[in-house]
């Protein structure tokens, strides 16, 4: 899955990637989390666009987001057949600039998270999809989520599900919704191959959405991680302490075992 991740490149770097026509001044993230606004790709008029839209996907026909889970990934196997992303895998595919995200693997009595990376760095483009909801008011709100799909390779050693990224040559065909069918596109939706990315550990801080600085990507040692296992519990031993029987005129003629 994807839950979290960082866009650390220069929007120069960023913009020449993917070849949109904007040119948005924005600072690097470190910890997006759902529901915030993230930058998205998109085709509008004919022309590349990067748009900011809420990371949370809404389908057009929810009539209440607050009785509606949040859909923050969408599953490559069933996103052609699924209600809540059938529409938006025909007309309303979009990529998610990134430059790694984040991943959390069981280690004794708590989740150590990992940062996940391109092994070249630079960003990437991961695969989403992106809907419009109208409000009961006429108020509009853009949302998107992120494809994903199984695990292969070492990477299944972190988490069974990792986001789809899209090659660049392929960029034009995953975002030309009106040209390139959606069976054309799904097949674009497959793991990255072995060796594309590389992970190491990071703080727990990262676990904070608040926390967003350059330090929650650098790795830690095997020591930091060791050092941050939470304590085990002392057991202790109960003891049978034995003391002087109270005497009739100490307990009122009852016996006491303390």
């Amino acid at each position: 899955m994807c839950g979290r991740f960082v866009i650390t490149s220069a929007p120069a770097a960023i913009r020449e990637a993917f070849g949109y026509v904007d040119q948005p001044n924005f600072p690097g993230r470190y910890n997006i989390a759902p529901t915030q606004p993230v930058p998205v790709v998109m085709i509008d008029n004919g022309a590349r666009r990067l748009r900011l839209m809420r990371w949370g996907f809404l389908p057009s026909w929810v009539k209440d987001p607050r009785q509606f889970t949040l859909l923050i990934n969408a599953r490559s196997e069933t996103v052609l057949d699924k209600p809540a992303f059938r529409n938006a895998i025909r007309r309303r595919r979009c990529l998610v600039p990134s430059d790694g995200y984040y991943e959390w693997k069981a280690a004794g009595a708590r989740k150590q998270p990992y940062f996940i990376h391109p092994q070249g760095g630079g960003p990437i483009g991961f695969a989403g999809l992106w809907e419009t909801w109208v409000g009961p008011n006429g108020e509009e709100l853009d949302t998107i989520a992120i494809v994903t799909t199984a695990a292969r390779g070492g990477m299944a050693e972190l988490h069974d599900r990792v986001p789809v990224t899209i090659a660049p040559p392929d960029y034009a065909a995953w975002l030309d919704c009106a040209e390139v069918d959606a069976q054309i596109a799904v097949a674009l939706l497959r793991p990255p191959p072995d060796g594309a990315f590389v992970w190491h550990p990071v703080s727990t801080a990262v676990n904070r959405v608040a926390n967003d600085n350059p330090q929650l990507i650098l790795p830690i040692s095997e020591e930091d991680m060791v050092a941050a296992q939470p304590a085990a519990p002392k057991r202790v031993k109960a003891k049978l302490v034995s003391k002087p029987k109270a005497s009739a005129s100490d307990d009122g003629g009852q016996g006491s075992l303390f």
